[in-house]
């Protein structure tokens, strides 16, 4: 009889845990290790290439990562792999560790965290700015082109002001990639495409520095485009970024930083800061693992705060409120949905 109320008791354990487990909608993926106390939770968040100390898209999602060990409690890592073909033993060696949550910031990890994920399905794995499949994976996504139109808008106008020191004749503005690929790219059109709102015949260059971590580089290559007459350069190259506002700074033109506040790396050359919120967003996928959901995807924009432009702590005394009274102005028309800026990765 006894053992017949064990086995009865059994069975109506596993018939609760399946119907507990069919609860919940198809837009969030459920942890399987469910809800945990913050102090029990941890997660480990894999850098993209340039590591931490690029003032940029690393740092800013190190900064999420500390913020929520201080505000929450939850236990922390860090790794920087020293080449993107390392993603699959990095995420190995972190499941096998048991960490709740891995997050990595570098898109070229798909297939390996695709590969690891089915492996390890108590374990959930985040990746950004780009899109992977699997029960136990969460993708971030930015809408990177809304802001980068704000910051092309705001170029526009600035290059035309022959009374700023640090606009010549020529209304000539550029762009710098750290690779050519479509999660780059999308930083150029929203940009090209702001500038072109405000003044149809604006000259728009871009080029283009084969790497994240080559500040050598990046300045040639912003050198260059300011010998034609770029006034307004826009970098989205990470670390190679570094050398692209040195080349502003020197030859006394405007920079825009990207993804994380740059302003204060050049006060008064760096105009202004195409950010994007990996800090927020990192901040997110821990508050949503410790109560044992996440979103599937998060895709976020203007009206998310997942993008933005910096305050402009350093410049914004120097432009004419007209211009900026402008960008507000998009900005508002952004967020409501009258104006879509095209998603050229799609």
């Amino acid at each position: 009889m006894k053992r017949f109320k064990k086995v009865l008791l059994a069975s109506l354990g596993v018939l609760l845990g399946l119907s507990l487990a069919g609860c919940g909608g198809n837009k969030s993926a459920s942890s399987s290790s469910g809800k945990k106390a913050a102090s029990d939770f941890k997660v480990a968040m894999i850098t993209s290439e340039g590591g931490l100390g690029d003032q940029s898209f690393n740092d800013s999602g190190n900064s999420g990562l500390k913020k929520a060990k201080k505000d929450l409690g939850v236990t922390t890592k860090v790794v920087e792999p020293s080449d993107v073909s390392e993603g699959e033993t990095y995420l190995t060696q972190l499941a096998e560790s048991g960490m709740n949550l891995i997050i990595t910031l570098d898109l070229g990890h798909k297939d390996a965290i695709e590969k690891v994920a089915k492996k390890y399905p108590n374990t959930h794995f985040a990746i950004f700015n780009t899109v992977a499949s699997g029960k136990n994976i969460s993708s971030v996504m930015f809408k990177e082109q809304e802001a980068s139109y704000l910051a092309g808008a705001l170029a526009a106008q600035v290059t035309s002001d022959t009374s700023l020191k640090q606009v010549n004749d020529q209304k000539v503005i550029s762009f710098i990639g750290g690779i050519d690929s479509p999660g780059i790219n999308i930083f150029y059109t929203g940009y090209k495409a702001g500038a072109e709102a405000i003044d149809k015949n604006i000259q728009v260059l871009s080029g283009y520095s084969n790497s994240f971590g080559d500040p050598a580089k990046g300045k040639e290559v912003a050198l260059s485009q300011i010998n034609q007459g770029s006034d307004v350069v826009f970098q989205a190259a990470g670390g190679t970024g570094d050398g692209i506002i040195q080349a502003a700074k020197e030859k006394n033109v405007f920079a825009i930083g990207v993804d994380s506040d740059q302003d204060g790396i050049a006060k008064g050359n760096v105009l202004t800061s195409v950010m994007k919120r990996s800090d927020n967003a990192v901040y997110k996928l821990i508050q949503e693992g410790i109560k044992g959901k996440y979103d599937k995807e998060l895709d976020l924009g203007l009206k998310e705060k997942g993008v933005e432009l910096s305050p402009m702590k350093y410049t914004k005394d120097m432009i004419p409120k007209a211009y900026l009274d402008k960008v507000d102005q998009l900005r508002q028309q952004i967020i409501k949905g009258e104006i879509v800026v095209p998603d050229t990765r799609k």
